[in-house]
């Protein structure tokens, strides 16, 4: 079933306006599905319709530094606390109804924190490839579960996250190469990855030995559009929505390790996690390696009803195998969300 996506939604306080999509009843149960770098709320479509049809309230808001989001000017202002108090805001502007949260890439830190921070205002939560770390996402934490016989430390000391050093290091000038052919940027950010063989290494361990991401280059490469991740229509606006925001707000989520250290410790229960949650491991993610590394190790001790599901494919599986990725979070409801499935199927008797 094809449900229809409206957009152009809109919450605005005194400290942040969101812009969302939504789909589905009205009066279903909430699912909020939280994107991260580089994307709009768009990439989670397939999801949203595919829950939309089973009777949930869908929405997909583009994140603080995206869209029609507010864009604020300093980076602090891109912490994740900041980032959850967006989050509370309009899950306020929704009715404030416990809803499952779902979370890919920087947006996994954001759902994650509801969870720890808000479990109130959680039903469940979903993450696909960010585990939970419990003392908070922060380059401190990642480092120190690098598999070191892929990447020794002598060469590579952060591991697969030397770009997040780089970031710190030439915070404009990153951003500015990404912005030279937004177009080609995209492309060649979305697209497939090969199956893993042993021994691969992520391109973005060596992005500061290279001289940034496109090294002399100073811009990505053309790369032609994989029409298996994005169809034209997102990918034109994918491509309208960074050339007029940019490149800057999204890359400094990356620049607050202490405040999101700081911040994680407040969580009550020292961040343990009791609601039901659901994990989503992509074999071919080298970044964010959960499958051959000691990457999940931390959620599997702070994360008290923690389920986990391998699905075959890249960092980008919710659009590269989606209907697995549904099917996923369809069973977890099922077995998990108690009484929260049969009620959304007796409202559609």
């Amino acid at each position: 079933m094809n449900e229809l996506i409206t957009t152009g939604n809109a919450v605005e306080t005194v400290r942040h306006r969101t812009t969302w999509m939504e789909s589905g009843p009205a009066h279903g149960p909430l699912m909020i599905f939280l994107h991260g770098w580089p994307a709009l709320g768009l990439v989670w479509r397939q999801q949203m319709q595919h829950f939309a049809a089973r009777g949930w309230r869908c929405v997909a808001p583009d994140m603080r530094g995206y869209g029609g989001s507010s864009r604020p000017d300093s980076t602090g202002a891109y912490a994740v606390r900041e980032l959850v108090a967006d989050m509370v805001e309009l899950h306020n502007a929704l009715g404030g109804a416990p809803a499952v949260w779902v979370g890919h890439d920087w947006g996994s830190a954001v759902a994650w924190s509801m969870a720890s921070q808000h479990a109130e205002r959680c039903t469940g939560v979903v993450n696909l490839c960010i585990p939970y770390f419990s003392r908070g996402f922060a380059l401190p934490e990642l480092a120190h579960l690098v598999d070191r016989d892929l990447y020794p430390e002598h060469t590579y000391p952060v591991g697969q996250w030397d770009y997040w050093l780089f970031y710190r290091e030439h915070f404009t000038r990153a951003a500015k190469e990404f912005e030279v052919d937004v177009a080609a940027t995209l492309a060649l950010i979305y697209q497939r990855r090969p199956k893993r063989e042993a021994g691969m290494r992520a391109f973005t361990a060596g992005i500061r030995a290279q001289n940034g991401w496109f090294g002399a280059a100073g811009r990505a490469p053309v790369t032609s559009r994989d029409d298996m991740l994005l169809s034209q229509d997102d990918f034109d606006a994918m491509v309208a929505a960074f050339n007029d925001a940019g490149f800057i707000g999204a890359n400094a989520w990356y620049m607050n390790d202490a405040a999101n250290l700081a911040y994680a410790a407040d969580a009550p229960n020292f961040g343990r996690i009791g609601i039901p949650s659901l994990f989503i491991h992509a074999t071919n993610d080298l970044v964010c390696d959960s499958t051959q590394s000691r990457l999940a190790e931390p959620m599997r001790e702070d994360c008290e009803r923690l389920t986990e599901v391998t699905i075959e494919g890249g960092h980008h599986i919710m659009i590269e195998r989606p209907l697995d990725v549904c099917h996923a979070i369809d069973e977890w409801v099922r077995l998990k969300i108690e009484g929260l499935d049969q009620a959304v199927r007796d409202r559609d008797r």
